[in-house]
Formats: C-alpha cells, structure tokens, sequence
C-alpha cells in the first residue's frame, strides 16, 4: 500500500524555476508514496514558468492568495492552513534573497510567512540556486548554516554553466537529486513514525 504525503514546493525568484513542472511531474510518478503536491511561487518566480504547464489538480498559490482568502477576524489564514495541510515542504529553488530572508527572519510574501510558522517537527527541504558569485560571498554560507541550524536540510548546489554564461557552483540540484532527498526524507519519517 503506497503511502500518502502532502509536499508544498516553494519557488522563488531563480531560473531555475523553469524546473518546476518537471519536478512536480517526477513527484508524481514516485512509486512507493501517493503525493499530492501543492505550489507556492513568489511574485519573481512567476516570471519563469507558465501554469499552463502544471497538471490541473496542482493547486497553486501566489502573494494575492494569501490577502484575497481572508476578509475578517476567524477566516482561514492562508500560510498557517497550508503549513498544517503539509507533511513536506520544499523550495527548489531558494534564491540568494530570499535565502538572506529566510536566515533573518524575514516574511514578506505568502511562501517566506509559511516557512516562518512552519511546524519544525516537519521536514523543510531547500535547493540553494543562485550565480556563482552569490553563492561564494561569505555571508551565503552562514544563512545557509543558519537554515541547517533549525533543522531544514540543504539539497546542494551544483557547478555547471550557467544560464547567465558563467561556470561554477550554484546551480540548483537535478530534479532527479531533488526527488530521490524527497523520497529518502519521507521513507526516514514513515519509519520514525
């Protein structure tokens, strides 16, 4: 009997969002869990994939979601329902910004306040993308720290040419990398459980 798990994939303002479609499609065809996947993609996420290309049922949510679903005091608060609904949380790709966000605290749009009230006892995955020279200033490694700090596990980087032409670290994971440390995750806590 395949097990049944809720995974929100959070994408933000990185190229590497392109990816998204063919990773929530690998989600999809896991063998040994039933995945129901919902999205959540900051306002610069939107500009590099097109709905059109996620199947129908995923559900997807932007910054207007969260404002437009709650009109009055005991209306539904959008990221806590959608960090309560989740079993697994990951961002691919977490950019630098939101990155240096995230470490500080910071929670400006739909998917950094779900990140800030997310249970910890819960797996959050992120999937570092950003330029080379991002990804080796100082201050990337320690929010990266930071993140692993509070438990969040870190799917690294990869060097490879990048979009902007350059070559060396910072490119997100494969999706193939990124569906087998969902998979990994979830068999560890269907165990603990």
């Amino acid at each position: 009997m395949k097990v049944k798990k809720n995974i929100i994939i959070g994408c933000t303002g990185s190229v590497a969002t392109i990816k998204l479609p063919l990773l929530v499609e690998r989600l999809r065809q896991l063998a040994n869990v039933e995945v129901e996947v919902r999205v959540i993609v900051t306002e610069h996420a939107q500009h590099f994939f097109s709905r059109a290309n996620l199947p129908g049922e995923v559900l997807l949510y932007t910054d207007q979601d969260e404002w437009a679903s709650w009109q009055k005091r005991g209306d539904p608060v959008l990221h806590i329902e959608l960090g309560k609904w989740a079993d697994l949380l990951v961002i691919a790709p977490l950019d630098a910004n939101s990155l240096a966000k995230m470490a500080n605290g910071l929670c400006d749009n739909l998917l950094l306040c779900t990140t800030r009230a997310w249970d910890p006892a819960k797996p959050l995955l992120f999937c570092p993308a950003m330029n080379t020279r991002m990804w080796q200033h100082p201050t990337t490694a320690v929010q990266v720290e930071t993140l692993k700090s509070w438990g969040h596990r870190e799917v690294p980087c990869i060097a490879k040419t990048l979009m902007c032409g350059d070559t060396g670290p910072g490119a997100m994971a494969e999706v193939d990398t990124i569906v087998a440390t969902i998979e990994e995750t979830i068999d560890a806590k269907v165990i603990a459980e």
